[in-house]
Formats: C-alpha cells, structure tokens, sequence
C-alpha cells in the first residue's frame, strides 16, 4: 500500500503509461483484440479442455463408493474435527458423541433446507427439540465462520487441489433463492421471474472451496460485497486475485482493492462499451485515442487521498459492503467518492489494458468463474428442500441455512477429494493414470451421494485417514 498520494500517483502513473504504450504500438497484433470505430472488441475464448478430459474424470467417479450424505459429515467431522468449533455459547463445551451427531442432523436439515420438523421424521432417535436446542445454542455465526475455515484449511493441505490452483485466486458469485414469506429485505428482480428473494453470495477459491458466503438484497448490486469476502474469511488462504462477472464491478470497487492489496480481475461483458483514461495527452497514444474517453483528475486524488478510508476497512472499524454502498449513493460532489472513483479509473484502465494483452489472463478469469457456477450447481441440488426457498424471515435465520450449506458444499469438497485421491493411486498402481488431466477434474461431483433417505449418525461407523473405504469396480 502506498504510504502518499504522491507514491501512489507517481508509480500508477508510470504503470499506465507503460501500458498504455506498449498496447498502442502491438494493439494489431494481438490476437482476438480488434479496435474498430472507438470500440474495443475480443473474440470468444477457443475451447482448451483436452476431449479426453470428461471421460477421465467418469472414470474416477465410478471407482469412489456410494455414500449416504449423513454418513459423508460423519466421516469428514471424524477427519477433520470441524465439529469441535461448535461450542457451546453457554456452558464452552465442545459436543460429545451423541450432541455431535445431533449437530450434524441439524446442519443437515438447514443446509438441505427440509427444516428441522422433516429431519425429526427422518431420523428414529433425534428430535426436534434437541436439534432446535443446537440450532440456537451451537450453530451461531462465529462458529459457522471456524468450522467453515477447518474445512478449507484441511482440504488446502491436501495434494489433489495443489493441481487446480495455489489458493491465491477466488472468485464471487450470488445464486438468487426465493423467499417464501414477507421478510424485509426480500425484493423482486423481473431478471429472475416472479416472486420475491435474496442472494447467497458466495467466495469460491481456485481449488473449489467454498471460503464465505453472506445473505444480501437481490437487488444489491455484487460489487459493494466484493471485500467483506477477501478481508474476513478466517482460512489460511492468501487470496491475491479475485473475479466477478459484470455486476461485480464499479470504479470504486477497483480503486479500493487496489489499496487493500487484492488484484480485481472481473469478466467484461460489455468491454466495447468500456471507458478507458489516460493521464496526460490521449494524442500521445494514436491507434487507442479513440478509446481514451477522459482524463483522470489527479488533482482531486491528492486533495482526497483515501488511505485512511483503506485502513479502516481492513481493520474492520467499518464494514467494506457499507462504505461501498454509502459512496455509491453520494453525489458527484462528494470529494471522497469522487477520489476513489478517479483511482479506480487508473486501475480499471491498467486492468483492461492487460486483459487484452493477455489471453492467459482471459482464460483465467474465466476458469475460475466457471468454478463458481459449478459450485452453485450443487448448492442448487443440496438445498433441495422446500423447492430451494426459504422460509425464515430475519436475515440472521437466512445466514445460518446459508452457511450450513457452504459447510455441506466443503465437506463434500473435502470427502471427493479424498477419494478421488485413493482413486487416483488405485489407477496409477494399475498404470492406466493420465497425470496431465488431473487439473481438468474437480470435487464437486455428486452422483455418488444419497441426499434423502433415513439418517442415522453413527459415530462408531465412522473411517479413519488410514481406514477408508474400497473403491468400487477395482476389477477392472
């Protein structure tokens, strides 16, 4: 972070015009990249995935053991000891055998979303008033937060996700829900058809964990919540590069990254229509004058500096999502918005610039957005209950349905890559294992688990590290 706005301006300055430069002289000859008439156009990304790719990740499912949902929490709570977070807000105990299994009961009737009355009913020797009991005395938010965090810590040490990534980039994506009742901030959004809802807007690391998720206003615009994700995760995780899809960006959001120290890569759908600044002349660049629409004020950045504002948001003295929200509503003549919003455009400017110079780049955005549509896809099957609405009216009831579904999605991250792991030494004992598709597989494949049915939390029945389960179909 720079320590004055001179530093600042001085070293963004000389990053934009190298930048700027170095584009206006190889602009013809960048792939894909053509300027035409003001507007910048990028061809579609060729498809990279070897054909082999889907076939080799069958292959692996097929060998891993069927399980019973109930049984997979068991055995990843045995591993990892995440249960162990839930301590008691009363009495500081950690749950012994029989609290632990009723824990994982109700975890599993708020993250399916069949609500602890079916959960009752499904299971012959736990009731729903022991589950609303540890609803409200284990399952509060802080112990959310730690449970979630031994979960991705644990699946980050493993080998397996060394191959999809380093755990230094993430990506943020809201998967809208309806809400069935009148709740306060439950609203329309004609964008997605009837009724009213909320968002569960949800952190996904390059190796598919799940790191925070929170509960907002469908109509909120992505981009306000962009860092309370990066900052106040509690993992191990050292995030460095983070992706949204279009709504996830405004000129402040890029301008307060920056100062933070994330680097704030969002997928450009309307690219073309992208403003690009310069600071000094736009002649100076012939073939980009076009698009160098305006001049950044650096009058009003040294005048306004926001390091302080940074500092405060990293600290936590005041939440990112609503200090966002409050510059976004000021008028033009706030000094502070208005300066945010001019650094912003310096780092908006430098990002598009190496987004078209880079197709490496381009890919990796969109890998690991595709990360995160994957991981609401099987949110979306978890959370089957009740048609995937929810029916809690304060949002603080939503949050906990929301992060005992991010603790689902992460232990069953954590139990398939453990799995496909034994999988993977099975195949390469038999020598038939093509290492070079490893990166191409993933742990959010569910085919293999028995969502509904009875539950019975057993925790006699449960593995050990070194007493997994047999593969299936190891006979061929």
């Amino acid at each position: 972070m720079s320590l004055s706005a001179e530093e600042y301006l001085e070293e963004r300055t000389e990053s934009l015009i190298k930048r700027l430069n170095w584009v206006s002289n190889n602009v013809d000859d960048l792939e894909g990249v053509n300027v035409e008439n003001g507007k910048l156009h990028i061809g579609r990304l060729e498809k990279n995935t070897p054909e082999d790719a889907r076939d080799f990740s069958i292959s692996l499912y097929e060998l891993l053991p069927r399980v019973k949902l109930a049984d997979l929490l068991m055995e990843v709570a045995h591993w990892t000891g995440f249960h162990e977070q839930f301590v008691h807000a009363s009495t500081n105990r950690v749950a012994n055998e029989e609290e632990t299994a009723i824990l994982m009961a109700t975890l599993m009737a708020m993250g399916t979303n069949i609500g602890l009355t079916k959960m009752a009913e499904a299971t012959p020797n736990i009731s729903y008033r022991q589950m609303a009991n540890v609803a409200q005395w284990r399952l509060y938010e802080d112990a959310m937060n730690k449970a979630q965090a031994v979960l991705v810590n644990f699946h980050h040490r493993l080998t397996l996700p060394s191959y999809w990534g380093d755990g230094t980039t993430s990506s943020s994506d809201g998967m809208r829900v309806q809400i069935g009742v009148a709740a306060l901030h439950a609203d329309a959004n004609p964008h997605y058809g009837t009724g009213k809802g909320a968002t569960i807007y949800r952190f996904v690391s390059d190796q598919f964990s799940s790191f925070y998720a929170k509960v907002i206003n469908t109509n909120s615009r992505d981009a306000v919540h962009v860092i309370d994700g990066l900052l106040h995760h509690e993992t191990d995780l050292t995030i460095e590069e983070h992706y949204t899809d279009t709504a996830g960006y405004t000129d402040q959001v890029f301008g307060l990254t920056h100062l933070l120290g994330f680097r704030f890569a969002p997928r450009l759908r309307d690219l073309s229509d992208s403003k690009l600044y310069s600071i000094g002349k736009s002649s100076n660049y012939p073939k980009l004058e076009k698009l160098l629409r305006g001049q950044i004020n650096t009058k009003i950045i040294r005048e306004n500096y926001v390091l302080r504002l940074a500092h405060s948001v990293r600290e936590g003295t005041v939440s990112a999502s609503l200090i966002m929200g409050k510059l976004g509503s000021y008028s033009r003549q706030n000094s502070l918005a208005t300066a945010l919003r001019e650094m912003g455009r310096i780092e908006k400017t430098i990002f598009i610039l190496d987004y078209i110079s880079s197709e490496a780049m381009r890919r990796r955005i969109h890998r690991g957005l595709n990360k995160g549509e994957a991981m609401n896809a099987l949110a979306r099957a978890i959370f089957f209950g009740k048609f995937g609405e929810l029916r809690e009216r304060a949002l603080q009831d939503q949050l906990q349905r929301s992060s005992a579904l991010n603790i689902i999605i992460n232990a069953i991250s954590v139990w398939n890559t453990v799995y496909l792991n034994k999988a993977i030494e099975f195949r390469k004992d038999k020598g038939n294992l093509k290492e070079e598709l490893l990166n191409h597989i993933s742990p959010l494949g569910w085919e293999h688990i028995n969502f509904l049915g009875e539950y019975k939390f057993d925790i006699k029945q449960t593995t050990t590290l070194n007493t997994l389960r047999p593969l299936k179909n190891t006979n061929i």
